[in-house]
């Protein structure tokens, strides 16, 4: 246990801190409540599972085989930042033409393109992924941590937004929250493109 406390504590400070998929969480629970982010919730981390698995096993060294690779990821992941912000941004409660919640299969693809998490599985695959001959064994471990420190951070930052839904009721409030969490995530999609 006491081997996998780094592991834990670094999942931790990347699964709790803001992020776009925490914004994301926040503005889904704000706007369309606990039910409705929970789809989101479990597609961040299947997405979040297979990417690491994946990094785990290999895919990591294609990276630094291919440094190109990096970067078109990075700008596709800002990119599609700066298109989530565009949506969430015009979100609305109780609209009739009001866009949807972000599905599993959409929140689960996103992290292909969710700088934040490559950082993340890269990280994870490369500083915490013990050496030995049991690959899959070891890279199973590492990613189930991911994994259970990781949905307790997203569910906090759904609720977070759940917590506030009552104050969005007003039109206005919410379309100064929808606009500031929209802003932060083009925030951050400047960031990734550094």
């Amino acid at each position: 246990m006491t081997e996998l406390l780094p592991l834990m504590s670094y999942c931790l400070v990347m699964s709790v801190t803001p992020g776009p998929n925490n914004v994301m969480l926040a503005t889904t629970g704000a706007n369309f409540g606990g039910r409705g982010a929970l789809p989101a919730i479990l597609g961040i981390q299947a997405g979040l599972f297979i990417q690491t698995l994946l990094m785990c096993l290999g895919l990591g060294s294609a990276f630094t085989a291919y440094p190109l690779a990096q970067q078109v990821l990075r700008i596709a992941g800002s990119l599609y930042l700066v298109y989530l912000a565009w949506k969430l941004s015009g979100a609305s409660v109780g609209k009739a033409q009001a866009p949807r919640a972000v599905s599993f299969a959409q929140a689960a693809t996103f992290q292909a393109l969710n700088p934040k998490s490559w950082v993340k599985a890269m990280t994870m695959a490369s500083v915490f992924m013990p050496a030995g001959s049991d690959t899959v064994g070891n890279a199973l471990l590492v990613t189930m941590t991911g994994t259970v420190v990781g949905a307790p951070c997203n569910i906090l930052w759904a609720l977070f937004g759940v917590s506030i839904r009552g104050v969005l009721q007003d039109p206005r409030k919410q379309r100064v929250f929808n606009l500031t969490m929209g802003a932060t995530l083009l925030v951050l999609a400047a960031t990734f493109l550094r």
